[in-house]
């Protein structure tokens, strides 16, 4: 069994939102010549979401009007951050579909586990609109499509992304079949992701945000997957890991102000993959969200990649003092009602 699936297609890159846009083709251009050299690994063919699969999260009117913009409303805006152009809308079906076909291939052991190189990104993308560069919730339907098709009981979604994914929280913040974890800057776009945003309902304590103030970096992350993140996704004992693996908090990023490098990428990965490894059999897929920088993308999906392979990539150790320590204290009273933390 190869170790590890790759998706990645060239037709990511027909998804056109116009000149000077951040999300634009070149994200995926960058990523298809990184993996011309990257560790070995096994490409799993993309292929279309059907509109069955959308409608696991997805409201089927909003789907109608995400299609529409194939011919009845090409070059259209779905709000004022997120253009779409003739071919957006079968892109965003194969970037969900690309992370489908790599869970099933997780799911049948042809792969251990494995990253989906897509675009457009998803976790803002609410069950009735699309936001912040988002058409559909790449990372959602794969959580209802692990639990519909291999009725798997407990997902875990850890979100790295600069930006709070809105649209995953409150997609399942009523179910405690997915726990979603979310480390981000804050207060920030879309200003969601506060402290006390747990769940509602049978969901409440399955929802936990990690507001980060501009500045924090590789050993804050590292502090807060150790104290917070880990003991938490431990307790849960997940049947499946999934990762939105947004590359925008990294300190090159020109949409944001945090400070991770890659080797703070790297260490999130190793710690998620060692939780993947202990309570769902090693089964762990990342999904691409933001970031904007070509050369923050390449360089530190390079060091995730080479994780899940099983063939880290050296990196300089670097140990500065973490200033997360109060924060982190205040996040462990909240979620100390709900977990052993």
């Amino acid at each position: 069994m190869a170790s590890t699936g790759v998706v990645i297609d060239p037709r990511y890159l027909e998804h056109d939102t116009g000149a000077g846009h951040p999300e634009r083709p070149e994200r995926i251009a960058v990523l298809l010549s990184m993996l011309e050299t990257a560790p070995a690994f096994h490409q799993v063919r993309a292929r279309p979401a059907t509109g069955d699969e959308l409608a696991m999260v997805h409201d089927g009117t909003y789907v109608e009007a995400v299609a529409a913009t194939e011919r009845e409303r090409p070059w259209f805006a779905l709000d004022a951050d997120t253009p779409t152009s003739p071919r957006s809308f079968a892109t965003a079906c194969l970037a969900v579909g690309g992370f489908l076909a790599l869970l099933d291939a997780i799911m049948a052991r042809q792969v251990a586990n494995g990253f989906a190189f897509v675009r457009p990104p998803g976790h803002h993308a609410e069950r009735h609109r699309a936001m912040g560069f988002c058409l559909f919730n790449n990372v959602a339907v794969g959580a209802a499509y692990l639990r519909r098709q291999f009725a798997l009981q407990r997902i875990l979604i850890v979100d790295w992304d600069l930006h709070h994914g809105n649209g995953t929280q409150h997609l399942f913040e009523t179910d405690p079949g997915v726990l979603y974890i979310s480390a981000h800057q804050y207060p920030y776009y879309p200003g969601t992701g506060a402290i006390d945003e747990v769940g509602r309902g049978e969901g409440e304590g399955y929802t936990v945000n990690l507001p980060f103030p501009a500045g924090f970096g590789d050993a804050e992350y590292g502090e807060a997957f150790q104290r917070i993140v880990e003991p938490i996704a431990r307790q849960y004992a997940p049947d499946f890991v999934l990762i939105s693996a947004g590359f925008d908090a990294h300190a090159r990023d020109p949409l944001g102000g945090m400070q991770l490098t890659e080797a703070g990428f790297r260490d999130m990965t190793r710690t998620l993959l060692g939780v993947a490894r202990d309570h769902g059999g090693g089964r762990c897929a990342a999904i691409l969200e933001g970031g904007y920088d070509l050369t923050a993308i390449r360089s530190s999906s390079t060091q995730v990649l080479s994780e899940l392979v099983g063939e880290p990539q050296p990196l300089p150790a670097a140990s500065p003092p973490s200033r997360a320590t109060p924060l982190l204290e205040r996040i462990r009273k909240i979620q100390s009602r709900y977990w052993r933390v």
